[in-house]
């Protein structure tokens, strides 16, 4: 609270001047410190005034108006909420003239309202009735509390920015690698090599030998059974016969060929792999 000194107002007697309790003043009246209020202090009427309520516009107050006395908004008495509409108006019309002028629109409606309900009803056909004055005015009235208590209840939802804050955290994932489709190029140089490493080591030695596809490809699905990735290479033991090789090379051709297995290459030019096929869950 701030209280206001006329500067017309005479210092203060030091009569009356209470004991000083620990140097704290309550005032300054031309910069020397107060310690007690004096006894000829004038403070105006208006020098404090609070206003509890706050409203957007015209029908907001009358709306308030008519709540606040509980009466019926399909029969508004408009006597009563005309007169305390106009002490509020005539109240901020001393102090904002331009937000009054809102009001007073309203003001003119009101008692407008007002006369023609003190005038004889038109004359309207058999059976029908009489238009009441106030009904767009209760119109407008409704609208405007629906619009209202909608608007309260969407601000009561907890807003972004207001109520909460979204929280980030950034965590490092490493994707699950795509390698890309092995050339039958990169294929068949990998097939040679693994003939001229089988020339390297081959024996000259001429026997019959009986070999089974289906057979050499339970076998590479064993040898791949539990790993991840095997390497091309690694597939093919050393010191095979070339007969071994063809028939390993032909298995997993076949194996790749029923979708069991899936060759895969990192990169051009990289080592190829392969592992068992699986469908991601």
């Amino acid at each position: 609270m701030q209280h206001s000194l006329l500067p017309e107002a005479p210092a203060a007697d030091q009569s009356l001047t209470l004991p000083v309790v620990d140097h704290v003043a309550v005032a300054r009246l031309y910069g020397e410190p107060l310690f007690a209020m004096p006894h000829d202090l004038y403070i105006p009427p208006d020098a404090l005034e609070v206003f509890l309520e706050a409203f957007e516009g015209p029908l907001d107050f009358l709306l308030y108006l008519i709540r606040k006395q509980n009466f019926n908004i399909l029969d508004i008495p408009m006597l009563s909420v005309t007169k305390q509409y106009l002490v509020y108006v005539d109240q901020i019309r001393k102090r904002n003239l331009e937000l009054a002028a809102e009001y007073l629109l309203m003001a003119a409606m009101l008692i407008e309202i007002k006369s023609r309900m003190l005038l004889p009803p038109k004359k309207v056909a058999e059976g029908e009735e009489a238009e009441d004055p106030r009904a767009e005015l209760v119109r407008r009235l409704l609208e405007y509390e629906q619009i209202k208590l909608g608007a309260a209840r969407l601000n009561a939802v907890p807003q972004f920015g207001r109520d909460f804050l979204q929280a980030a955290v950034y965590i490092e994932q490493s994707l699950q690698p795509r390698f890309p489709e092995v050339h039958v190029l990169d294929l068949r140089e990998a097939w040679a090599a693994i003939l001229q490493r089988a020339r390297l080591v081959q024996h000259h030695k001429i026997s019959r030998e009986e070999l089974s596809v289906r057979e050499h490809m339970s076998m590479v699905l064993k040898k791949l059974q539990g790993r991840r990735f095997v390497g091309f290479e690694d597939l093919f033991e050393s010191g095979s016969s070339m007969g071994v090789l063809v028939v390993t090379f032909i298995a997993l051709l076949e194996l790749a060929k029923e979708t069991l297995v899936e060759i895969t290459q990192a990169e051009a030019f990289a080592p190829i792999y392969v592992r068992l096929a699986y469908t991601a869950s």
